[in-house]
């Protein structure tokens, strides 16, 4: 890429949690919303759903656990259990009963073979209710898949308004802590909001107290770095007014400005043009300088020990 001065775009790739194949660059494991589907035959499916129905789960007694009862013990081959699939079919009742009848009970924060507890189902599955039934009995909001995503990351990734809502706000004590966790591919989850163009979460998540400048561990791109690469203005704007360090520099040197370079949006490469620090405007050097660089020297050094004999040659 010509860009006035030789540019090493290699440097700058980077992976990221992002749906569009126009980004081939960017990748991202999808979530698991078939659990329990592909391993049941419709037959079987509504066995089990009989089962859940017939179960006693009596309104009457909405504070019993008994880690006894049998339901509790059944597991798929795909690691689901009853309540695992009843959030997967949305049957939202029989799933509210066994969670009132599991207060505190291990039962809710059991994982599957993708490492989803029903919370992290509930969220894909778009049920901010069962999701604020299983918080309020016990479900534990910090543990993660097998990306290395609480539900409030998938939440961020998918951009499930009510779902963050009550996550936020049925457990703020552990906040902290959830919103500067990185995922496995290094995003936290305001990068996942920024990557996917979600504004108001970005908003909210920055109200909340997430750090608008933490850097991804992969690259050390900041929301902002993040937002330029994607040429999202709007969010290059709302980061910037919320108090974004436009000389933030990646773990290769590169300023949000230097990733303007080579881009059509001129807005974003002036806006960060007048902002971003002087000194910090021209691209760092490239490997492919740094490279020939180490050429010439080797070819100097050749030069001054050409009369060395080895061997009589």
């Amino acid at each position: 890429m010509d860009v006035n001065r030789q540019y090493n775009r290699n440097q700058m790739d980077y992976d990221m949690d992002h749906p569009n194949p126009k980004l081939d660059k960017m990748s991202c494991n999808e979530d698991r919303v078939d659990s329990g589907l592909d391993s049941l035959k419709e037959e079987e499916f509504r066995n089990i759903v009989e089962d859940m129905e017939s179960l006693n789960m009596a309104a009457a007694e909405p504070t019993r656990n008994d880690n006894n009862e049998p339901w509790k013990k059944e597991v798929t081959e795909d690691g689901d259990t009853f309540l695992h699939l009843a959030i997967i079919h949305e049957a939202k009742e029989q799933a509210i009963q066994m969670i009132n009848l599991s207060r505190n009970d291990p039962f809710l924060n059991i994982q599957n073979n993708q490492r989803q507890t029903p919370l992290h189902l509930a969220v894909i599955m778009e049920q901010p209710k069962v999701v604020e039934k299983l918080l309020v009995a016990g479900c534990d909001p910090l543990l993660v898949d097998s990306s290395g995503n609480t539900a409030l990351h998938i939440a961020c990734k998918r951009g499930s308004m009510l779902c963050f809502a009550v996550l936020t706000q049925v457990c703020p004590k552990h906040l902290p802590s959830i919103l500067k966790a990185p995922n496995y591919s290094g995003h936290n989850c305001l990068h996942l909001a920024s990557i996917h163009g979600f504004l108001s979460l970005v908003e909210s998540l920055i109200g909340l107290g997430a750090d608008v400048d933490a850097q991804e561990q992969c690259n050390g791109r900041t929301a902002l770095h993040l937002a330029v690469d994607l040429q999202n203005p709007e969010l290059v704007k709302l980061l910037v007014t919320s108090g974004a360090d436009v000389n933030s520099l990646t773990y290769g040197g590169y300023t949000p400005y230097h990733l303007t370079f080579g881009r059509q949006n001129g807005e974003i490469r002036q806006q960060l043009h007048d902002l971003t620090a002087q000194e910090l405007r021209e691209l760092p050097e490239s490997e492919s300088e740094s490279e020939d660089s180490d050429v010439e020297a080797q070819s100097e050094d050749d030069e001054m020990y050409d009369d060395i004999h080895f061997v009589g040659h």
